[in-house]
């Protein structure tokens, strides 16, 4: 009897199970995920499981939300993005100035038209030039060309380039979005390089503890749409694994649960995201997914990913907030390194200041970014590797090592601890895995802040209960409110702004503790359970389900969904090709690196669809799949002209390849 694997590695926590045939959990297991050294959480969590089912393991699936995470946070290894074609508007219009530096952003010579006939020549010597400029400055490489999706050659000559120069990894504009849209596609890119190194150190990882327990069986992670691909795929466009965990979590939900039609709710420790589950399967975004503030073009599940977790840091910023900062709970924290407590204590005993619950550790290595510090940073680094390290007693004694931290925070290096809803959850009662007297400490540190520093609430000097259950209440209405955005965005009749604002209203309406007097009701979400999966939705999702008068389901293995999810999911693989009339008679088919021409519409189709039936199982197998199957979807645009009458215009030709992963 033969047995898979899946291993869901989170911000916080790494899950792994093993099913059987009859897709039933045999064993599973939770481990802190360590991100400085993700092979010891993997370890832990894989290390715990039965050795005689080990043995037998014939396929192993990982979905992650690392991906999103660092998008939603803002981070990112460091790139150098090289964009053919581009003038400055356009890179404004990007957004790519928001998440990497002028400095390692070229605007080269090159470029295509819309019919993708070469706008200007690429000048090979200029673009080596900027490749070594930004060499020992970066972990990878972003090209994105004008119009590279109509015609992929200087894309190609550019990464071909990089690696010849370098070896360093490349991510492609026209490998990621085949859709027009150069600012956004360039994006895409972009955050795709941002994310390689965090993959690459994430499957090497992985492949290290299965070697150590001897599994050889084949490797897969989920993507954003819920599909499978191999690790090599990953590897190389990484981009495609952001919403990996909650694709991943809507696929065991369902699962687990039984429940065809949802509101799924994956809370993590830095995200919670929300899918829309209809007839056994949430929508794919047609128009890119939504991930915090950005939106690349990624075809992924439509799921609502905010930046809200069990270790979301709870801020001032006008008014108590929830930031989208990650932080370690000092739950955690303590759990982890008992000896602090006695450093809260002495917190406790001073002047309120906004260093009371700030401690730095190392998050992740990134060597890029190490041989770039300063001799004063670089001191902050090899003090971190003793342990935490406890700002406010630094701060009276090195201002400049505490400036030190804070850069190395900034760089994605190192990590702060804060007073966290897991904190509150841990004083409330309602969690009991980390140290509930380092989160009482933890919430009236930070409530005297919230006092003293910011004026904001009344609590009392020694109440931990009652700032607690403002993060709850606070929790649990930021929750509701994006369950009813949500609500409102699965028509597509609103666009973002007035889905937020209208949801902000209704929210108002539905969450007033007092009905008794209102004109009307609403009724959200009939027929529609609430379905609860990650660590901490037994803590919030009853109050929600309770505001929202819906009915809770938490399925028997919730915490571990992700996980189970991943090893439910199939290889899936999509491949578009466009077709235009530009001009009466004339027909351009575009995939690849030239377009082709033709002189009849039926030629020119049959064409596109030969050209996407042949890449879409290309990649399926090359993803790593068996047994592939492909079927064609076509849609075509039309208008209608006084004289000739209906005229075809374009028309977008795309072959689905779906085939089971290969196993042992």
């Amino acid at each position: 009897m033969t047995y898979q694997l899946g291993i869901d590695t989170g911000g916080t926590y790494t899950d792994a199970v093993i099913i059987n045939e009859a897709k039933e959990i045999l064993a599973s297991n939770k481990s802190l995920t360590t991100a400085f050294d993700l092979s010891v959480g993997i370890g832990n969590a894989i290390g715990s499981l039965p050795a005689e089912l080990l043995a037998n393991v014939d396929l192993v699936a990982l979905s992650t939300t690392l991906s999103t995470n660092s998008v939603v946070e803002g981070r990112g290894a460091p790139v150098a993005v090289l964009l053919p074609g581009f003038n400055q508007k356009q890179l404004d219009k990007s957004g790519i100035s928001k998440i990497i530096s002028s400095e390692r952003t070229s605007l080269l010579c090159g470029g295509h038209d819309a019919m993708g006939n070469e706008q200007q020549a690429l000048d090979l010597q200029e673009v080596e030039d900027a490749i070594l400029a930004h060499n020992d400055k970066v972990s990878a490489f972003a090209v994105s060309a004008m119009f590279g999706a109509r015609n992929t050659s200087h894309e190609l000559k550019v990464r071909d380039l990089v690696v010849k120069l370098t070896g360093k990894p490349v991510a492609c504009g026209h490998e990621l979005a085949s859709s027009l849209g150069a600012p956004r596609r360039a994006l895409t890119a972009a955050l795709n390089a941002r994310m390689i190194p965090f993959i690459q150190m994430l499957m090497e990882s992985l492949k290290s503890v299965l070697n150590k327990h001897a599994i050889t069986a084949p490797l897969m992670i989920v993507k954003g749409d819920g599909s499978l691909i191999n690790v090599g795929t990953a590897e190389l466009q990484p981009v495609a694994t952001v919403l990996s965990g909650p694709a991943a979590s809507v696929l065991g939900a369902c699962s687990l649960s039984g429940e065809s039609n949802a509101l799924v709710v994956d809370i993590g420790g830095t995200t919670t995201d929300i899918a829309v589950v209809r007839e056994g399967s949430a929508d794919l975004c047609d128009d890119g997914a939504r991930i915090g503030d950005w939106q690349p073009m990624v075809e992924a599940i439509r799921a609502y990913s905010i930046g809200l977790g069990g270790d979301s840091e709870i801020r001032f910023d006008g008014k108590m907030s929830i930031s989208t900062r990650r932080v370690v709970p000092v739950s955690l924290l303590v759990h982890q390194y008992p000896h602090l407590l006695a450093s809260l204590k002495r917190q406790m005993n001073a002047l309120s200041n906004p260093r009371h619950n700030r401690f730095a550790l190392r998050l992740q290595r990134n060597q890029v970014l190490i041989d770039q510090l300063s001799r004063e940073d670089l001191r902050a680094w090899k003090l971190l590797e003793a342990g935490p390290l406890d700002i406010d007693s630094i701060a009276e004694d090195d201002r400049s090592l505490t400036r030190a931290v804070a850069r190395l925070e900034r760089m994605g290096l190192a990590i702060y601890s804060g007073f966290t809803p897991s904190d509150a959850t841990h004083v409330l009662g309602l969690s009991h895995h980390w140290n509930a007297e380092a989160a009482e400490l933890a919430a009236q540190l930070w409530a005297r802040q919230m006092r003293y520093l910011y004026g904001c609430g009344d609590w009392s000097l020694d109440d931990a209960r009652g700032p607690s259950e403002a993060v709850f209440s606070l929790v649990t209405e930021q929750i509701c409110h994006k369950l009813i955005e949500a609500g409102l965005n699965q028509h597509g009749l609103l666009n973002e702004a007035r889905a937020k604002n209208l949801a902000s209203l209704l929210s108002e309406v539905v969450l007033t503790e007092d009905n008794n007097a209102a004109l009307f009701t609403l009724d959200f979400a009939s027929g529609f359970p609430l379905v609860g999966v990650g660590g901490p939705s037994s803590d919030f999702l009853p109050a929600v389900a309770k505001k929202l008068g819906m009915r809770l389901v938490l399925p028997e293995h919730g915490n571990t969904a992700n996980a189970y999810g991943a090893v439910m999911a199939s290889v899936v693989q999509r491949v578009s090709v466009t077709v235009t009339q530009p001009r009466h008679g004339k027909f351009y088919v575009f995939h690849g690196n030239e377009p082709v021409t033709f002189k009849s519409l039926e030629s020119a189709l049959a064409n596109a669809r030969e050209r996407a039936t042949d890449a879409a199982l290309q990649l399926a197998k090359a993803a790593g799949a068996i047994e592939v199957d492909t079927h064609l979807e076509e849609s075509r645009e039309h208008v209608n002209h006084d004289i000739d009458g209906e005229l075809f215009v374009s028309a977008v030709v795309t072959a689905v390849a779906t085939g089971k992963p290969k196993r042992y």
